[in-house]
């Protein structure tokens, strides 16, 4: 059953199913949020990712933390009609544990700086209480 936050995160990403990838938004502010995803193993990328031990890509969980960074800034960018947020940089990109189909992970982003068009922030993806990716995300805002 999807959760009732999901509607939110519908309205406020172009993100669709099979990438979109928040199933509910746990907390929020005007420079933080904190969302959930849980991966049931039926997602496209374990066909191949791996066959024997399938993982989730670090590239899934790099998009995990900007779609939450990207709900979050859509509360402050008004007036942005016609417009997506859209990754311009990633640095400091860690990997420290596996993720796993069955596994759930919580997603917290920080806004830690806005500059001119340029929105800074730094993601945390969690599973089991622990760090399993960290990553400062840039983005900015381009015509849809």
């Amino acid at each position: 059953m999807a959760h009732p936050s999901l509607e939110k995160i519908l309205a406020a990403i172009p993100h669709r199913p099979p990438m979109l990838l928040l199933d509910e938004i746990v907390s929020q502010d005007a420079e933080s949020i904190v969302c959930r995803k849980r991966f049931s193993g039926d997602e496209f990328f374990f066909q191949g990712h791996y066959p024997d031990q399938p993982i989730v890509p670090g590239v899934i969980l790099c998009e995990c933390g900007a779609q939450a960074g990207a709900v979050m800034l859509s509360g402050i960018m008004t007036g942005e009609e016609g417009m997506v947020p859209v990754i311009t940089r990633m640095n400091d990109v860690k990997f420290k544990k596996m993720v796993s189909p069955g596994d759930e992970i919580e997603i917290s982003v920080k806004l830690d700086e806005i500059v001119s068009s340029a929105y800074f922030m730094t993601a945390v993806i969690r599973t089991g209480g622990k760090i399993a990716a960290r990553l400062a995300v840039t983005c900015s805002m381009a015509k849809k």
